[in-house]
């Protein structure tokens, strides 16, 4: 792993500007999309389609198992981003695992505030298993706020007595829109990208005066009792760290099969760093292998699941 290459990311990640007042949410979207848009790696194909209601982009990696299937969902903190500007991402995931992976538009804040993000995972989940998709063949990803709402629709759908995915994923997960982590406030000078005041300034536009403690607005909270077995990749430098060690400690004491991985002089969601960053590569490559472990050999499971 190359210390040159964290060195040189960090001090990219510090040299961006930073506007002298709140941006709209347009303003947001539009630098964002500039900034993080990278395009799917070769051998995946794109075809825009629905899942849920919602607009959604399927991705298929050249030679696609003809088993499993991956949910992803993208971040931004509920406001911004889209299946386009994690096309890289997702591909990325793709490949790595060989699953056709469909990644979902849902409702951003604060046109659509909690919890329509939610409901869009959920009706996203439920249409995949009502069309015929074996849980057990599965997976779901996202990261940062997409990290907290995989939690958040894992739990809407043990709410709503569906059967949960063989395993999830999540990258920086944002599970605390309460802000209560420690790490808030103790690695905002080794943030390079959020502080505090950037972090509470997406949760207003959410939750507005709503419930910041609700379960599924802050998975940090809820009993996390049946959900399936959980990968969690953080950086050591991101304000959200102690969200995600947060996560793995409460899945862990649910008894959920949790594993916790903090990459040291990392940022948040390093791994959209892929091509750029060794660690970033590793670390997909060791997410895929966690997704691939949980689903059933060849001929193992069916495609058409009994209700």
């Amino acid at each position: 792993m190359s210390e040159q290459q964290r060195q040189a990311l960090d001090a990219l990640l510090r040299s961006l500007p930073r506007p002298e007042t709140q941006p709209t949410p347009a303003e947001l979207r539009t630098g964002f999309a500039a900034a993080m848009t990278r395009p799917a790696p070769d051998g995946v194909t794109i075809r825009r389609t629905a899942l849920g209601g919602r607009p959604a982009l399927e991705l298929e990696p050249a030679g696609a198992a003809d088993r499993g299937l991956l949910l992803y969902l993208h971040g931004g903190g509920y406001v911004i981003g889209s299946p386009d500007t994690h096309t890289g991402l997702a591909g990325e995931l793709a490949a790595r695992t060989g699953l056709r992976t469909t990644s979902v538009d849902y409702r951003l804040a604060p046109e659509h505030p909690f919890p329509a993000a939610v409901d869009d995972g959920l009706a996203a989940y439920r249409e995949l298993l009502d069309t015929g998709t074996d849980p057990r063949e599965l997976v779901v990803a996202g990261g940062s706020a997409g990290g907290g709402l995989s939690i958040a629709t894992l739990l809407a759908a043990r709410q709503a007595g569906l059967p949960q995915p063989a395993a999830v994923v999540v990258f920086s997960p944002w599970v605390d829109l309460t802000l209560s982590g420690a790490s808030m406030r103790t690695k905002e000078d080794a943030d390079p990208i959020f502080t505090e005041a950037d972090v509470r300034a997406y949760a207003d536009l959410y939750v507005g005066a709503g419930d910041r403690s609700h379960p599924l607005a802050s998975p940090v909270f809820a009993d996390l009792t049946g959900l399936p077995p959980l990968l969690v990749q953080v950086g050591a430098n991101e304000v959200l760290l102690d969200d995600a060690v947060r996560l793995a400690a409460r899945a862990g004491a649910a008894d959920v099969e949790a594993t916790l991985e903090i990459g040291p002089g990392l940022p948040h969601v390093y791994q959209s760093e892929h091509g750029r960053l060794d660690e970033a590569d590793a670390a997909l490559d060791r997410a895929a292998r966690f997704l691939s472990s949980h689903l059933p050999a060849p001929g193992k499971a069916g495609h058409v699941q009994e209700r």
